[in-house]
């Protein structure tokens, strides 16, 4: 199959973030299909990736197996997406699609939500700073409450309705912070196909935009 390359433009960089069980990893898998059906070459990627030695190592923290201090679960989190930072921009700029199921927004959140004095949200954003930055955010919006009644809530590490409620705060502070960010809310309340049909006009439209643009960006510094 051709990739956007092949038709003389790169591909796009699309992250899709939200609360737990706002419904993304389903979100992404709709968009990577609809999107290969499109004619689009697509990669789908899922962080953290658990499969690497770093994510080995969240994985059991996630799970509750092991305990790590704070600041140094948060740069693991870092480092795992710094694994694939090359392998993003190179699929991008060989006209490949990259769709991401959480990426540095919410590592940013989940750590500074935990109410440690000593790691505020401009810390937790430091180690992201250079990392690909997005053509597109999809920010899955769904209550703390509603979230909760989805099945499978509560089986991690962060799935409890105080700390979702306050990383529902901070993904608002970190979007009006970050200058330049494409960030679109959908409203993930309501059926899967009315949601589908939001994201893929809104990809579509982000994949025609992006066709004859320039490199891909950087994360940056808050102002």
């Amino acid at each position: 199959m051709p990739t956007d390359a092949t038709r003389g433009g790169r591909g796009a960089l699309i992250v899709v973030e939200g609360l737990d069980r706002a419904g993304k990893s389903s979100q992404c898998e709709f968009l990577r299909n609809y999107l290969q059906q499109a004619g689009h070459s697509v990669k789908y990627i899922r962080f953290p990736d658990r499969t690497t030695s770093i994510g080995k190592m969240i994985d059991g923290y996630l799970r509750g197996q092991s305990h790590i201090d704070d600041h140094s679960i948060h740069l693991l989190f870092s480092a795992n997406r710094w694994e694939f930072a090359q392998s993003i921009e190179a699929d991008i700029t060989n006209g490949i699609t990259v769709i991401i199921d959480r990426y540095s927004y919410s590592g940013a959140v989940y750590s500074a939500a935990k109410a440690n004095p000593a790691l505020s949200l401009k810390w937790a954003w430091s180690p992201e700073l250079g990392l690909p930055q997005p053509d597109l955010c999809l920010f899955l919006s769904i209550s703390p409450e509603e979230a909760a009644k989805r099945g499978g809530f509560g089986g991690e590490r962060y799935e409890n309705e105080t700390m979702q409620s306050r990383v529902r705060e901070l993904f608002k502070t970190v979007f009006d912070l970050q200058q330049g960010a494409d960030v679109q809310v959908i409203d993930a309340g309501r059926s899967l196909d009315e949601v589908s049909n939001d994201i893929s006009k809104i990809a579509t439209e982000c994949l025609a935009r992006v066709g004859q643009a320039g490199p891909l960006g950087k994360l940056t510094a808050f102002p």
